[in-house]
């Protein structure tokens, strides 16, 4: 054997002592429990501490387990808390498994599984640590290396919540020195991992701490790692969060360890209890107000506010807020008595608030996380429900120490509708008056002397005087609004031209209405001058605006009447039958329903020198005489390259330069063919066009597609042609896509429509071209055309 170095034997010394402390920790923590066991065992037996020793190893040897696990089990019995509910949790899951599957046999002892019970001593272990400890660190220390590195986990953060939303970092394990001594403080409003932990009853449950993007401490040591972030609360209040990291991304977790987590989060709960933040390095010491100090201070706003305590039910759960102190200022919104309100419970006082408004749950949720909470115009309904509707208020949450402060103000509704009316007279440029004809006084608002163009130190101007502010010209109309208001008394309205001192003639609508007394006889006339010289300026610019637009409009309809013309006189909706033996040919046109969507449709039919038949449909962008007079040149040009005898895909060539060239920058679409009667086949080219159907057999379906541009997309283009040998019945149908466009459709869900009306092939060509004009569910008001044949 190779003798050790000194440096191997020193480091071999330092395991072993290593070793020897962690057992004698262990050993040291099981003590512990074992001796709380044989107390309760002292207390329920009745018996002294050696009779209790000896009864506890001669259980735990009939149970056959360790006296550790059968103490432990002891101390669940008689706790019944939350570590009692993991360890019940970890017992159902291990009987429903060995349910499930029995062939196995039991997992341990008593068919007990060995996870259920070191489940519950690592929680009895770490929870023994956490009570020894002085400070939360010691408590993070405890909880890593006896609760938490089984699971998995690398460090554990125990984040303490402050009053101000802020986060502080009370004790920390498996993260490095510099990294909490970074993390040390997170200001309010600082979304983070923990942050969420706080604000989600459920807490967080993060796979992978990438995917995220949320910051937090040792982001850096463990990129990818999962995070589990749970609140630490108890009796409604949460003190703070646990957070816990894994090196590697975490799966889905059992509800056991759910709850094992839970349940340590709420021992860090017990500790944060007790927790005083240290302030951080310039900050000024933040003093935490007791309940008497929250009073005084509730008694020097003038606005009502009501200070809360916790109402804890038999559990120790928040049941509701009992009202400790009402303010000097309160009043409350239902009438009642400070003193019947004070003392009695938030909910008794004032059940509404746990309605729709979530008054209640927004007071709890202040009080578990210590962020306040504002709301703006709340319905004091809300609260009570005998207030008037009208009645609002702004509220204010916020918790101070161990209480809740719930300030509300009421606003004065009658002082907001009154500035809401001056605003309204403002906008509206609405002066109002009211004149006393017994005294002779005026009283004139400062809107009606700005529309006057006088001085509000000047003398208002009397109804009857009103003719010599006015242009002459309306004093007729002025005459006719006096009498009826003074004479008749009766309300009246006029609109006259005022004149101001300034030169300035304003258009002016005066409305007046009288007041009588008892004995019908005039007091008071009150009313209201309104400039409207915009409103009478725009009713003379939309009164030009109309004349132009109806010439307009009639120069459009003439322009389209004299585009429908033409279209019409080149290409009729019915043309004259083709006589060709062995061949009908059919041709349909059918105009769009809108005369001013006149559009560059067109076909032809049409037997050449040569003896072949031409056969062609085309459609030209656009709508307008534009496109009426591009589908005519594409039309003539057509017909005159077919006398040539070239091909369908040479004549859409010649065709593509005619349309590039000489049209304007128009572009089209088309199918070309022509059909030999002696040999019954059809060559044919398409630029950009849905391909032509065959209906055989009761049998329908598009032509095999050729390639082929558009018309006018470049300067030189080729088209490949195809032939297709007809039979005798067959049916060959070219069309545009005003026969199939729908808006809410596909081409190929239309497409198959169209295939499924030309199935039926009636005994008529122009029956079988009617019935797919009929039965067409186009819905894009465009033109269509339709060329058919059939053979003989």
């Amino acid at each position: 054997m190779t003798p050790m170095s000194p440096v191997g034997r020193l480091a071999a010394t330092v395991d072993r002592l290593s070793r020897e402390v962690r057992a004698a920790q262990a050993e040291a923590e099981g003590r512990a429990l074992i001796e709380l066991a044989k107390g309760i065992l002292v207390a329920r037996l009745g018996c002294g501490p050696a009779q209790a020793a000896r009864q506890l190893a001669e259980l735990a040897e009939q149970s056959q387990v360790t006296p550790l696990e059968f103490a432990v089990d002891v101390i669940n019995q008689a706790a019944r808390d939350r570590v009692s509910e993991v360890t019940d949790a970890f017992l159902a899951a291990t009987a429903a498994v060995r349910n499930a599957d029995t062939a196995d046999g039991p997992d341990g002892p008593d068919g007990r599984e060995a996870g259920a019970g070191s489940a519950a001593v690592r929680l009895r272990a770490a929870e023994s640590g956490a009570l020894a400890a002085g400070d939360t660190q010691s408590v993070a220390d405890a909880l890593l290396e006896q609760a938490l590195r089984p699971l998995g986990a690398v460090a554990v953060a125990i984040w303490a919540a402050g009053y101000d939303g802020s986060l502080t970092l009370a004790g920390s394990a498996g993260f490095s020195a510099a990294e909490a001594s970074r993390w040390r403080y997170v200001p309010p409003d600082v979304t983070t991992v923990a942050r969420c932990g706080l604000t989600e009853r459920a807490g967080q449950w993060i796979t992978s701490l990438a995917e995220t993007g949320l910051p937090s401490v040792g982001r850096h040591q463990y990129p990818d790692g999962g995070r589990v972030a749970v609140p630490a609360g108890t009796g409604g209040r949460i003190h703070g969060v646990l957070e816990i990291a894994w090196p590697a991304p975490l799966a889905p977790q059992p509800p056991q360890v759910v709850r094992q987590v839970e349940a340590l989060a709420e021992l860090c709960a017990h500790t944060l209890e007790s927790y005083v933040p240290s302030q951080a390095a310039g900050q000024e010491p933040r003093v935490v107000p007791d309940a008497v100090e929250l009073m005084d201070l509730a008694d020097g706003l003038y606005d009502p506010a009501l200070v809360l305590v916790p109402h804890l039910d038999a559990d120790g759960h928040l049941a509701d807020f009992r009202i400790q102190h009402v303010n000097k200022s309160f009043l409350d919104p239902a009438g009642r008595p400070r003193a019947v309100v004070g003392g009695a419970l938030l909910l008794e006082a004032y059940p509404m608030a746990a309605g729709e408004s979530e008054l209640f749950q927004n007071v709890e949720r202040v009080y578990a996380t210590g962020e306040p909470f504002r709301a703006r115009r709340l319905n004091l309904t809300a609260l009570v429900d005998q207030v008037p509707l009208s009645a609002v208020a702004d509220i204010s949450v916020s918790r101070h120490g161990n209480a809740v402060l719930l300030i509300w103000r009421i606003e004065d509704e009658t002082a907001r509708l009154a500035s809401l009316l001056q605003h309204a007279q403002r906008l509206g440029r609405i002066g109002g008056f009211e004149e006393n004809l017994l005294t002779g006084e005026i009283t004139w608002n400062g809107q009606l002397f700005d529309l006057y163009g006088r001085p509000q130190s000047s003398t208002p101007v009397p109804l009857e005087r009103l003719a010599a502010h006015a242009h002459p010209d309306d004093a007729v109309a002025i005459g006719r609004f006096l009498r009826t208001l003074l004479h008749h008394r009766r309300s009246a309205s006029a609109a006259f031209r005022l004149q101001r001192p300034d030169g300035v003639t304003r258009h002016v609508r005066v409305v007046a209405e009288p007041v009588l007394d008892t004995d019908d006889r005039l007091l008071v006339v009150r009313g209201a001058y309104q400039d409207i010289s915009a409103q009478h300026w725009t009713e003379v610019a939309l009164a030009a605006t109309r004349d132009q637009l109806a010439h307009t409009e009639q120069q459009a309809i003439e322009r389209a009447r004299l585009t429908l013309q033409l279209q019409h006189a080149i290409m009729p909706p019915a043309q004259t039958p083709l006589k060709v033996p062995d061949l009908q040919v059919a041709v349909r046109y059918r105009p769009a329903e809108t005369e001013q969507l006149v559009g560059g449709d067109w076909y032809d039919a049409v037997m050449l020198p040569n003896g072949l038949v031409l056969l062609c449909v085309g459609d030209v962008a656009g709508h307008g005489i534009e496109a009426a007079t591009s589908m005519v040149v594409l039309r003539n040009a057509l017909r005159g390259l077919a006398v040539t005898g070239a091909g369908p895909g040479q004549l859409l060539s010649w065709l593509n330069i005619v349309v590039h060239h000489l049209t304007g920058g128009v572009t089209a679409t088309a199918v070309c063919g022509l059909y030999d009667p002696a040999r019954r086949t059809l060559r044919w080219a398409r630029a950009g066009h849905l391909p032509p159907v065959l209906v055989r057999d009761a049998q329908a379906g598009p032509l095999p597609l050729v390639k082929g541009m558009l018309l006018g997309a470049v300067a030189e283009a080729s088209y490949e042609e195809a032939e297709v040998q007809l039979a005798a019945e067959d049916t060959l149908l070219m069309y545009t896509d005003g026969l199939i466009e729908r808006r809410d459709r596909s081409v190929e869900e239309s497409l198959a429509q169209l295939l499924s009306t030309a199935r039926p092939a009636p005994s008529t060509l122009d029956q079988h071209l009617d019935r797919l004009l009929t039965y067409s569910r186009s819905d894009t008001d465009d033109d269509t055309c339709l060329v058919g044949i059939r053979v003989g």
